[in-house]
């Protein structure tokens, strides 16, 4: 094991707790209220679970395609912090913004637009009573697209700066709207799907605002302009798309992977959809600490890069590493031990809620052993600009091993939605192999974000 002097390096442990507590604390709450979410449609039915479940399946694509672009932005802003230049960091911001609204509002439109493809074509044939809650809560949600993406876009760059406080307490405010709406809306206005889907927007569009606002503060070391006015920077635009493209097709690859899965899993019935729902939402809370983990380590990373510091770049990425399995391991630890009472909440079938108590325990081990190296690691790749490398290897591995095997255990081998998931405990598997190994050669190093 080799021995570090860490004497001059930029990060302290007191600044790497700093960074990554309010972001365990803005997961965990994301994440609950989700929970809560979910348990209060299930007051509903379970279809209107599964109706839910499916749209939430197309929405976190756009999240994660939204993710993609926010953390381009947050790397070239965190590479130009790294040598000391606020004013590039600010004009990246800026251009990454805007960037964002544009493309939040091309997505948007193609939702609309595309609505019964995504209901009728996506997830094939379901139940009428699914379809219908389905669309309802789809039709509203979609509206919040760009206040999400201007959301994320704005939480990037705080990180990028290492304040993460602000983006929690936000977040904060967020899910208080989020949970405060729903418990309204549902038990007291009884309403369907829309009462998690009305919510969902007002929070969406209240937080995106207030983040706004506060990255317009002159003081910060990354901030937007007093006047919002748009410039093309072709050269920053062309920095950020290094990051957010491959990043983006990846996400995007990802989770329309998931996507075919999870029509796989419609073809078991109601029981596989809100089986598979609710290990969704608990697999969540499974990989938190991992989560949080994967937007510290571009934060820190990125800055490393930009001060031409490789060596810090990969001690601090052994260290966040530690932390990560270390949180892992707590959480998982507890989630086993809630498990029955949480499954017993959700008040679903002996056979849906058989099926989630195997598939979390499988996936538990999974998150606790190799989920840093396969989901974690490749973020360093994306600060460095080497996200080619983790994009073609997440393609390759979530078609050839995710996709594929889901077929063969579940349908072929009977297992159901059991099945689809020990596919993905082989997909993480083999994803960390070839992480690892990236990072061990150093090559990931030779790449360049910023001339």
């Amino acid at each position: 094991m080799k021995k570090w002097d860490t004497r001059g390096f930029m990060f302290t442990n007191t600044a790497l707790v700093v960074l990554f507590i309010p972001l365990i604390i803005e997961q965990f709450l994301n994440i609950l209220v989700g929970l809560l979410d979910s348990l209060m449609i299930a007051h509903v039915g379970e279809a209107a679970v599964s109706g839910v479940s499916l749209v939430d399946s197309c929405f976190n694509l756009l999240i994660m395609l939204f993710f993609a672009v926010a953390t381009g932005g947050a790397v070239v802003a965190g590479q130009y912090l790294g040598r000391k230049d606020k004013e590039n960091a600010s004009r990246a911001a800026n251009q990454n913004v805007w960037f964002m609204l544009f493309v939040s509002l091309v997505v948007m439109g193609c939702v609309y637009l595309g609505q019964n493809l995504i209901l009728n074509g996506i997830f094939g044939q379901i139940e009428p009573d699914v379809e219908g809650y389905a669309r309802t809560y789809l039709l509203i949600v979609s509206a919040s697209i760009p206040f999400l993406a201007l959301y994320s876009a704005a939480a990037a760059l705080f990180r990028s700066m290492g304040n993460s406080k602000t983006p929690m307490k936000i977040s904060m405010l967020m899910n208080f709207i989020n949970f405060g709406g729903n418990a309204l809306c549902i038990f007291g206005l009884h309403m369907g799907s829309e009462g998690v889907a009305i919510p969902t927007l007002c929070s969406r569009v209240v937080s995106a605002v207030v983040l706004l606002c506060l990255l317009k503060n002159p003081n910060l070391k990354v901030h937007l302009p007093k006047k919002l006015t748009f410039h093309w920077d072709g050269n920053l635009i062309k920095s950020i798309l290094i990051v957010a493209l491959p990043n983006g097709i990846e996400n995007s690859m990802f989770h329309v992977g998931k996507i075919a899965v999870l029509s796989l899993v419609s073809s078991f019935g109601t029981y596989a959809i809100a089986a598979n729902a609710v290990a969704n939402t608990m697999s969540s809370f499974q990989v938190l600490a991992g989560s949080a983990a994967q937007l510290a380590i571009v934060a820190v990373v990125s800055q490393c890069l930009g001060a031409g510091e490789h060596e810090q770049a990969k001690y601090y990425t052994i260290k966040i590493h530690k932390m990560t399995y270390l949180g892992m391991l707590l959480f998982n630890a507890v989630i086993w031990g809630l498990m029955p009472l949480i499954l017993h909440w959700y008040d679903l079938s002996e056979q849906a809620t058989h099926a989630a108590l195997i598939i979390l325990i499988m996936h538990g081990v999974s998150s606790i052993l190799v989920w840093p190296t396969s989901f974690v690691m490749p973020c360093i790749f994306r600060a460095s600009g080497d996200g080619k490398y983790s994009m073609t290897a997440a393609i390759i591995t979530m078609f050839a091993v995710r996709v594929f095997m889901s077929y063969v255990f579940g349908a072929l081998l009977g297992f159901g939605v059991i099945g689809v998931w020990m596919a993905t405990v082989l997909d993480e598997c083999a994803r960390s192999v070839l992480y690892v190994a990236r990072f061990r050669s150093g090559k990931w190093l030779q790449k360049k974000v910023i001339s």
